[in-house]
């Protein structure tokens, strides 16, 4: 089994612990409904090791989901993958850079399963750049999200596919990248956190 994230102890360890207190008083069918859920957050909480690809001038994925938009406008394109609640939420970094800015941003709690949350929702932007490219990776609140956790801060860099953080429960991740890189996914994609190449650049 996949080592669980930091974050995800007290959401493992709370139903834990009420299942034996259930258990303690013969509370049988109580105490399974407990270790159920504590089972199933220690699956969402999972942190899987990543081996990145061995290639040169790529973008991976910086989550685990669906690819559900891809567009372009004048600040560049766009990539967004939608997280389920059995999706690995953490997130990865789609390059390897220096971060040069992050943004937080308050806004709704909407359903991430909509386009427009990239717009309207809670979310936090960090930029990261290297000596040929800059992307912006945003963590999208979902309905159900809790809270966006960005570990690294302004300074810092990252190699390409390092966690960087994660989004409790249900969201989305978008990538803006510059126009002239080559998007190699399509909507409907599954793709994976630190591994799937979404394009070139």
């Amino acid at each position: 089994m996949a080592p669980i994230v930091k974050e995800g102890f007290p959401f493992v360890l709370a139903p834990m612990i009420a299942a034996m207190i259930a258990a303690y008083f013969g509370l049988w069918f109580v105490a399974l409904f407990f270790v159920l859920i504590a089972a199933f957050m220690a699956y969402f909480f999972r942190d899987p090791f990543r081996t990145p690809p061995d290639e040169k001038d790529i973008v991976v994925s910086a989550a685990d989901g669906r690819v559900t938009r891809i567009d372009e406008t004048e600040a560049g394109k766009t990539i967004s993958v939608f997280l389920s609640p059995l999706d690995v939420h953490i997130n990865r970094s789609p390059i390897s850079g220096t971060i040069t800015k992050v943004e937080y941003i308050r806004g709704k709690k909407a359903p991430a399963t909509s386009n427009e949350a990239s717009f309207t929702n809670e979310r936090n932007s960090i930029t990261i750049q290297n000596d040929k490219l800059t992307v912006v990776c945003t963590q999208i609140a979902g309905i159900v999200a809790r809270r966006i956790v960005c570990w690294p801060t302004t300074g810092d860099s990252l190699a390409l596919g390092e966690k960087y953080g994660l989004i409790k429960f249900s969201s989305r991740t978008d990538v803006l990248l510059p126009s002239s890189a080559t998007i190699t996914v399509k909507i409907g994609d599954r793709v994976v956190g630190g591994q799937t190449i979404i394009a070139r650049y």
